[in-house]
């Protein structure tokens, strides 16, 4: 792709706007199906060879999947997920510290659903036309010339009304645009996901804390189970050998099923990412830029809503430049309604995985005893901000 140019007429006559959406994940997949649902001619694109991703389990909570009901895929993800039964937090001898009433949550909030990364992703790829996706398209510079935006990408410059940021938290567009905006920052603990196929069949998930050390697993639609673990360690430091015996190793002596899942796990699946947060940035937005999902709030995963914040963020971001007469006002009225909301819920997950991933004796006791006695109630008062999220109209 080079040089791209507006192709086509908006009904009533003028000119159809165009956008640029870098970051083909589920943020930049979501916001090119929003904006095209709303009559733009958009381009994606994608540093990668390909559009997807293996190997990770995904929470879709009920605002995650009131945004994907306004892109009009609910019932699609619907049907490739799994509706979680059962959730809550355990010790490391299997006894539940806190359980999680999913009935109530449902009738308070929606569903809550499991999938597979790669499930969704190819949702979202599949609602995208073929000749909106550009691969091996990586961003280097952003330009403003006049009334549009000139992106600079290794096949050439492409120019649009619009460009949204979608592309992580090494974001290429946030360096651009915003040179000193405060780096990514490492929380302090390094992380395992996996997909194994189990012997046994696994009906209910939930996660297990120790002291400094985490295990989580969740059944999926196909019959396999995702599962995570967390350890505190510092960046960079991985296993010299094998990961999947690093992971045997730490969590030999936890309760069942979480033993036999580790022996199910194959070496080829097993990831290992250090976990790294986005301080809170001033602004979103400069002008016809946008920044969306962990370009501008990456967070810790400690409440499973990454993935959700990014889907609510493409949906306000259309509905706004829907709403509103000027690109730069959709974007200042979509900056003072994401970044509040999107920073809170990186603060509080940034506290969870405080909390976590304690290893001194008397506050990991502490925490478990605090865990027992809080009552249900007091967990759905803390998540009714967070989960009570309607798509604007």
């Amino acid at each position: 792709m080079s040089d791209a140019q507006p192709k086509s007429e908006r009904r009533g006559g003028g000119r159809q706007r165009t956008a640029i959406v870098a970051g083909g994940g589920i943020g930049g997949l979501a916001a090119a199906i929003a904006l095209i649902n709303r009559g733009w001619q958009v381009d994606v694109l994608e540093k990668a060879p390909a559009f997807g991703e293996v190997g990770a389990g995904l929470s879709l909570w009920p605002n995650g999947v009131r945004a994907l009901d306004a892109l009009g895929l609910g019932e699609q993800v619907r049907a490739r997920a799994l509706v979680e039964t059962q959730g809550g937090i355990r010790d490391t001898a299997g006894r539940w510290l806190s359980r999680t009433d999913v009935e109530e949550l449902d009738r308070r909030f929606g569903p809550l659903v499991m999938t597979h990364r790669a499930d969704l992703l190819e949702i979202l790829r599949d609602a995208v036309p073929t000749g909106a996706l550009h691969v091996d398209t990586e961003v280097e510079d952003v330009r403003v010339d006049g009334a549009q935006v000139e992106v600079v990408h290794g096949d050439g410059v492409a120019r649009a009304d619009l460009l949204v940021g979608a592309d992580g938290i090494n974001s290429r567009v946030r360096h651009a645009v915003w040179p000193d905006a405060p780096e990514p920052v490492y929380a302090g603990y390094t992380a395992w996901r996996l997909v194994v196929d189990p012997d046994q069949k696994i009906d209910a998930g939930g996660e297990t804390w120790g002291r400094g050390l985490r295990v989580g697993f969740a059944p999926l639609p196909d019959g396999r189970v995702y599962l995570f673990g967390v350890a505190n360690a510092p960046t960079g430091r991985h296993s010299p050998g094998s990961e999947l015996a690093e992971l045997r190793r730490t969590f030999a002596t936890w309760h069942e099923p979480i033993p036999a899942l580790m022996e199910a796990a194959t070496e080829d699946a097993v990831m290992r990412h250090d976990i790294y947060e986005l301080p809170p940035l001033a602004t979103f937005v400069s002008g016809r830029v946008a920044l969306l999902g962990d370009a501008a709030h990456a967070m810790t995963p400690n409440m499973g809503q990454g993935a959700n914040q990014a889907l609510e963020d493409a949906v306000t971001l259309a509905a706004f430049l829907d709403r509103n007469a000027t690109i730069e006002s959709a974007l200042a009225a979509y900056d003072a309604n994401r970044r509040p909301r999107t920073q809170m819920i990186a603060k509080r997950s940034h506290r969870i995985g405080v909390v976590a991933q304690w290893t001194w004796g008397p506050a990991v006791r502490l925490r478990e005893t605090a865990l027992r006695i809080i009552p249900a109630s007091s967990m759905f008062r803390a998540l009714t901000p967070v989960l009570n999220w309607q798509p604007p109209s």
